[in-house]
């Protein structure tokens, strides 16, 4: 359903109009289509198929055991290479605050990594700094 309350150049003065120029309000849908995008082509967020939802599954029933060799080592972020091996797979992550829970990666960039996170009851998208990692492992 397509309706318009107010004149979009109130508020974007300078974009052309759907019929062409810069003045007076639109009246309505652009006369031509947009541009054909194949099937599986479309926007998808950096690193991102369109495959990359949450897991279809609940992560695993339990804890792993957080390595003693990575809590002793403090490092001042996590590197994005080493998390990186864990995209699309379960990882447990323990934060510098002390909260741990289990994650899904989809994306991993120069200073964050972005995924799906277990709340107890299903998974929510959800992002953080690498900063803010201790340490994790990927099962």
């Amino acid at each position: 359903m397509y309706f318009q309350s107010l004149p979009e150049r109130q508020f974007f003065p300078f974009f052309p109009s759907p019929g062409g120029g810069t003045t007076g309000p639109t009246q309505g849908p652009p006369s031509t289509p947009p541009p054909f995008t194949p099937p599986g082509q479309g926007f998808n967020p950096p690193g991102q198929g369109q495959d990359a939802g949450p897991p279809s599954s609940p992560p695993p029933s339990f804890v792993p055991a957080e390595s003693q060799q990575l809590q002793q080592a403090e490092t001042f972020a996590v590197d994005p290479g080493s998390i990186r091996g864990c995209l699309f797979r379960f990882t447990y992550i323990w934060l510098r605050d002390g909260q741990q829970f289990w994650f899904y990666p989809t994306f991993v960039g120069r200073r964050s990594v972005s995924g799906y996170r277990w709340n107890g009851f299903r998974w929510l998208y959800f992002g953080i700094s690498l900063r803010q990692i201790r340490s994790f492992t990927c099962v």
